[in-house]
């Protein structure tokens, strides 16, 4: 099995866990699946790693940092669970298993699980989104759209698109149904590695919102802005970053 193989097979096995975490803790409170499906989705994906790449490092929001990762060449970078509200809610499918493998100094595979959804986005082969809409969406957290995408908003006249997890949010700019993503809120490596790497497959552009290059594995794992946009909107949104 390959590297790409193996992150879309444990990103949607551990989306299977989850579901069936949601479904055995219907009637719990919302607290009590969120911590439920951090840990069991984690703690499946820790194993599998550990028994299929034993000598690869991992770093995974749900545990220690080990600072080995630092001097490996080979880096799991892993979100079990992206977009715990979201899993929380009944009925809501806009949270994601985020899997991606750092090696070489780039990320060289990554899959995103929408387990609600039953999609898995894997490279290297990612269809590229369908034909941009007549204004251009632009994808913001339901609960708090930052300044910067409603600056984007307004220099592109385009719309707004609500939606829970960064994975969703990308992977709704892959499938076309959305064309910007713009985050500066504060994320780590494991909220977009996945997304990133997914992103760069279909064709997308990938950056931080000065446009420099997303890097990983860093000591300091947290990654606080990107931009994932169609690449004939890049010079557009970059610029309307820039003038604010």
């Amino acid at each position: 099995m390959n590297d790409h193989e193996l992150a879309a097979g444990l990103a949607a096995r551990a989306g299977d866990l989850l579901l069936t975490v949601r479904t055995e803790l219907a009637d719990a409170a919302a607290s009590e699946r969120k911590d439920a499906g951090d840990k069991r989705s984690h703690d499946f994906l820790m194993a599998e790693l550990a028994r299929l790449r034993s000598g690869d490092a991992v770093l995974s929001e749900e545990g220690a940092d080990d600072p080995a990762r630092l001097t490996s060449d080979r880096v799991w970078i892993v979100d079990p669970l992206d977009g715990t509200r979201e899993f929380s809610e009944p009925g809501r499918d806009d949270w994601a298993v985020h899997v991606a493998l750092w090696a070489g100094g780039t990320l060289a595979a990554g899959a995103v699980a929408l387990p609600a959804q039953g999609v898995t986005l894997a490279t290297p082969d990612v269809s590229a989104p369908p034909p941009a809409a007549a204004q251009p969406r632009i994808v913001v957290s339901r609960t708090r759209p930052p300044a910067l995408a409603l600056t984007v908003r307004d220099a592109l006249n385009g719309t707004l698109v609500e939606m829970g997890s960064a994975g969703a949010k990308v992977a709704a700019v892959v499938q076309g149904r959305a064309d910007v993503y713009v985050h500066a809120g504060g994320q780590y490596e494991w909220d977009n590695a996945a997304p990133a790497a997914v992103a760069v497959a279909a064709g997308l552009h990938t950056s931080r919102i000065d446009g420099s290059p997303l890097r990983y594995n860093n000591p300091d794992p947290r990654l606080p802005d990107i931009l994932v946009c169609r690449p004939e909107l890049a010079d557009a949104v970059l610029s309307a970053i820039s003038a604010c």
